[in-house]
Formats: C-alpha cells, structure tokens, sequence
C-alpha cells in the first residue's frame, strides 16, 4: 500500500511538471502576442519611414546638354528649333567658342562656351565628353535626368518623358542604346550608349561622374569619342548601360523608310544623324519633312511610327500601318513575322548594302514588281471630338508603278489613305503590344479606311 502511494504521488508530479513545461512552451511559441508587436512595428515604422509618393517624371525634371560645333551652328541650330521647347525646357548647348546673337536666340537653348580646364580642349571627344560635368556645377534645381544630344538630334520630348518616368531617379542610370551598325558597336561596344543618339544620365550618377570624370578621363587617351569617354567612366562606376531601343543614332546612310516603318515596339525618342540621310517625308527640304511629323506628334505622340499588321481579304493585300509615317499595301498575304522586319532601304556607315553589318534582321527591297508595296505618306492629321478619334491622311506619291501580271485586284486605284485611331496616352504602361488594325467599308473606291487600337480580347493578327 505505501508503495503504492508512493508511485501515484510521483506520477501526480510528473504529470504536474509535464503539463506546466507544455503550457510554458505553448505561450513561448505562441504567434498572437509576438505577431502582433511585429505587425505594429512594421506600421510604425512604414508610417514614420517609407518616402511620399513623388510627383511624376516632367520635363520640368529634364535638363539636356546639346553638344555642339559652331562651325556648324547656323545650320544645326534648326534641328533644335523643331523640338525645342522654351518655356518647359531647361538645358545649354556647349560649343567650342562663341557665337555671333541671332534673332531667333529666344527659340532656343541658351548657349556657353566649354571651359578650358585641360590642353585637350581642342580634342572634340575630350571636350563634349565634359559636358555631364560641366552641366551638373551649373546647379540647376530639382534635376532628376541629365540628357546628353548633338546639335543634329531630335527628340520626341513626350516619349522621352515617358520613357524615365519608368525609372528610379534616385538610383544609378544610364540610358541609351546602340548603333545600328555592328561594325560601330564592334569597333567601341554594344554596352555602350551612342551620344548621338541622346543618352540620359540620373541625376545622382552624373553627381558621383562629376567627380571623376576628369580623373577617369586621363586613364584613356587613346578612346576616340566623347560617349566612349563617358561610357568608360561610367563602367569604372560599375553602372551598365540600360537599353531603350527608342533612341536611334542612326549610323546608316539613304532613306530610313524600312527602319521607320518597322519601327521597335517602343516610344520613339529621338532621331540623329539627319543631315546624312534623306529626308523622312517627301515634302521640301530635311526640315520641311520633319516639320510635317508635328501634326501626328500632338495628337498622339506615343503611337508614333508604331506599326500596325492587317489584311484586305475580299482583295487579298496585306497592309502595314506605320502611324503618324506612311501606310504600305501589298498584293498578297505577307505574315507578320516577315513585314515587321526592317527593308533595307538603306546603307550601312560604310555605306554598302551588306545585311551581316546591321545590328539586327534586315530583309532586302524586292526587285520583283509585283512584290512592290505602294506606299502612302503622311499628308495631314486631326482630331475627331465627337468621335474622341484622331483621323490621319496618307497619299499616293508614287507616279508609276512597274505592271504586275498576277490576278490579284491592283491597289494603284488606291489613292488615299484614313486611319481613324483613339489616342491612348497609357499604351507605354501597360506590356508591349502592337495594336491590331482592321480594314473598314468604304464608299469610295480610291479611298482605303483603316481603324487601328487596342487588340481586342482574342484577337489575332491574321487572315480572317
């Protein structure tokens, strides 16, 4: 019996001791109470700590450093007076020395003289390689972006904004793309960011290059131009290039119709190296024909030169709408695979018409009449406010077309062009996508109507 006590006795405080260790283990994994403290820090700490939403990217933000040659300035300077913006821009055009006032100075940027801070002034690379520096110790307030150009580039300025507004000012950027030749890209590098072209610099980046830049700069005396000098200091920084493929430099030579026509699927940003090839549009001289992009450039600057793929089945074209540019039909089904690539309706920097020296896929002209697309180009643009549309016009300039014997219908009875189109100002918000086109009824029969937008759900570009 006393045995028996015993062994209840200690089993009663083992039990005892086995459920107060349980219990104590129970609270001290217990997730309520350790959850909840970490759950009020974390909003602590986001109400006291995390930034305030910054306002938007404008071109407010902006300042643009134009790299520019007086010699050539009385000429240049137009280029600049086509995207130029007095009252909403800010930025300096460097030159190399003075230059006589002109009247139409208050059209455009102010302009400074390079300092001459090394015997390297008069090497043209050293000097525009400076200019990220020179133009940061102006301390001009609230930068976000540095935008390095030449005096022969333009810009888009509203694809330009839309194109930083992706990116963390705040952080290291470099932004820009390559050259069109692979012998260019070859000869400095493909990670490097073309100048002429435009590239944009953050505004903390160009902080951290200002300080040694010059420093950085004598390490490499035998680099030739000034984005090479740039892109060497900008490496030492650890910083790689970030690609946007709508800044074109343009080292071709001839008519830029293939590549305008099968423009990337991206905002264009900026066209260079103009005085070298033909001019865009067949109406007057280089500035005459870039002045006419304006019309489709204010009534929806983010669809500009994106291109759009349909077809005319009762009449058995293919269609390609490159907006705000030129429409081409072609007489049979041509799928998009092949249409979106580039003509080479150009030469290389070399100037041969070599397809391994390009950068990308490129596809030949064809030399068989019947393969010839006609070509309609931009005559004029306006906006529908009922319709809450924008109307684009494109016209037959082509006199005569080689005969073509295939029994397809002929679409030299089609002389003009309508491409009705809402604007959408958010297309480069959303995942890149080509908007889809469809051919509308139309009364008239030199008249072809085309309505492009948004694919629709399910939509497919194909033969219907």
């Amino acid at each position: 019996m006393t045995v028996s006590l015993s062994k209840l006795f200690f089993s009663l405080i083992f039990l005892t001791s086995l459920f107060y260790n349980f219990w104590s283990l129970s609270n001290l994994f217990a997730p309520f109470p350790f959850s909840a403290i970490f759950d009020q820090s974390i909003k602590s700490y986001q109400a006291n700590e995390a930034p305030q939403a910054l306002e938007n990217t404008s071109l407010q933000h902006i300042v643009f450093g134009i790299a520019g040659s007086a010699s050539l300035w009385s000429h240049r300077k137009n280029y600049i007076k086509l995207w130029w913006r007095p009252s909403e821009m800010r930025g300096i055009v460097w030159l190399e020395k003075q230059v006589e006032n002109d009247t139409d100075n208050d059209m455009l940027p102010p302009i400074r003289v390079s300092n001459s801070t090394s015997q390297q002034l008069n090497n043209y690379g050293f000097r525009l390689s400076r200019i990220v520096s020179e133009t940061f110790r102006l301390g001009m307030k609230d930068v976000r972006w540095f935008v390095m150009g030449d005096d022969d580039t333009v810009f888009i300025p509203e694809n330009l904004v839309r194109v930083l507004s992706k990116y963390d000012h705040n952080q290291y950027y470099y932004i820009g793309s390559s050259s069109e030749s692979h012998m260019q890209n070859i000869h400095f590098s493909y990670g490097m960011a073309f100048g002429g072209g435009g590239f944009a610099i953050s505004y903390p980046l160009a902080k951290a290059l200002e300080r040694m830049q010059d420093r950085c700069t004598q390490r490499y005396p035998a680099l030739y131009s000034s984005d090479d000098r740039i892109h060497a200091c900008v490496t030492e920084l650890g910083v790689p290039l970030t690609k946007e493929p709508g800044f074109h430099q343009f080292d071709i030579y001839g008519n830029l119709f293939g590549l305008l026509t099968a423009h990337p699927i991206a905002p264009l940003v900026s066209l260079h190296h103009l005085d070298v090839i033909s001019p865009i549009l067949p109406y007057g001289d280089r500035f005459q024909a870039l002045e006419k992009l304006k019309v489709p450039m204010k009534l929806d600057s983010a669809a500009l030169m994106q291109q759009s793929i349909c077809y005319d089945k009762p009449r058995n074209w293919s269609i390609s709408v490159s907006w705000g540019y030129a429409v081409q039909i072609y007489r049979g089904i041509y799928y998009p695979r092949e249409l979106v690539i580039p003509a080479r309706t150009f030469l290389h920097w070399y100037k041969r018409s070599d397809p391994h020296s390009y950068a990308f896929n490129t596809r030949p002209v064809s030399t068989n009449s019947c393969q010839m697309p006609f070509v309609y180009v931009l005559r004029n643009g306006s906006f529908n406010a009922d319709k809450e549309e924008t109307n684009t016009e494109y016209v037959n300039n082509q006199k005569l077309h080689p005969p073509c014997d295939w029994k397809i219908a002929d679409p030299f009875q089609i002389r003009r062009v309508e491409v009705h189109k809402k604007p959408d100002p958010h297309l480069w918000d959303k995942a890149p996508r080509r908007n889809c086109c469809r051919v509308q009824p139309s009364k008239k029969r030199n008249l072809l109507v085309v309505d492009v937008g948004v694919c629709g759900e399910g939509e497919v570009i194909e033969l219907q």
